[in-house]
């Protein structure tokens, strides 16, 4: 597959993304399995779920994941080169990561759509590549409809061909928005913190910490926090435990975990710490909010 070539030769930009999504597209014959990921079972501990729809495709080896199955529970699955996996907002995907591969990530956030390719070694305990780029987010568009259409079609028993088509039309509707935002100049300060922004949306269960962060985007605290303070409409730390408080919020909603999981799931090591946070920010104890929604 010709696609699996361009691993080797990417840079950090926008070209690697269009590039990478032309290859697929223009190979479509090359997408074989669509999984689909879905939420009846409550997730595993450390699992992926945010609240934006996502889209993967393994570019090279094998990817191993646990998905939710609707009739069987949770079920392992070893997606293989061209296999995609779409997860609908809310739904979850667990990746093993113990396997090598390649793989390539679109986050389709509300006001940023973001593209990731991550390659990893079996035994390995870090990725040996990972580029990453985001561009702001149409709204309105038929985008939407795509993503829409795909959300439906998870909860659907029958899924092909129309998830081919599907597919194949929010790749090349991907790939025009990339293209549009390479032609246009825009700030790499605006690039970089639309691309925090969705890491912690992707990582908030994780001890991430302004050290983490600045570390994992190449530059020093200082500059991360400054760039957020120019960039965003709040404190670094404060968007940090916005995100965890409003995946706390839908855990509270959705599941039946004890206070101290809900805790443990939105990255707040300390349950004591989590409630007061809660309580301070929202009016309410953990508890009191998730008796207020019976």
């Amino acid at each position: 597959m010709k696609f699996i070539q361009q691993v080797k030769v990417v840079n950090a930009d926008s070209i690697i993304f269009t590039d990478l999504l032309e290859s697929v597209i223009s190979e479509k014959e090359s997408i074989q399995n669509i999984w689909f990921a879905t939420d009846k079972h409550d997730p595993p501990p450390f699992s992926y779920q945010v609240n934006f729809p996502r889209l993967e495709i393994v570019i090279s080896g094998m990817y191993r994941n646990q998905l939710d199955d609707p009739e069987t529970g949770i079920t392992e699955v070893d997606l293989c080169v061209g296999d995609a996996l779409f997860i609908p907002p809310n739904s979850w995907n667990k990746p093993d990561w113990d396997t090598t591969c390649s793989v390539l990530s679109l986050l389709f956030g509300k006001r940023q759509l973001g593209f990731s390719l991550v390659s990893k070694n079996k035994g390995d305990t870090q990725f040996y590549d990972v580029q990453k780029f985001s561009i702001t987010a149409r709204t309105g568009h038929a985008i939407d409809g795509i993503l829409s259409a795909l959300n439906s079609l998870a909860g659907e028993p029958v899924k092909h061909p129309m998830d081919n088509h599907l597919l194949l039309s929010l790749l090349t509707y991907s790939r025009s928005m990339a293209f549009a935002s390479a032609a246009n100049i825009k700030s790499r300060s605006e690039d970089t913190y639309q691309s925090i922004c969705i890491y912690i949306q992707e990582n908030f269960h994780r001890a991430i910490s302004r050290d983490s962060i600045a570390a994992r985007f190449n530059m020093s605290a200082n500059h991360l926090s400054r760039l957020f303070r120019k960039q965003g409409h709040m404190r670094l730390s404060d968007y940090i435990i916005w995100v965890r408080l409003e995946r706390a919020k839908f855990m509270l909603s959705k599941y039946p975990f004890r206070l101290h999981e809900v805790a443990v799931r939105c990255g707040f090591q300390d349950v004591n710490y989590f409630c007061r946070v809660f309580k301070t920010r929202t009016g309410k104890t953990p508890s009191e909010y998730r008796l207020s929604l019976k």
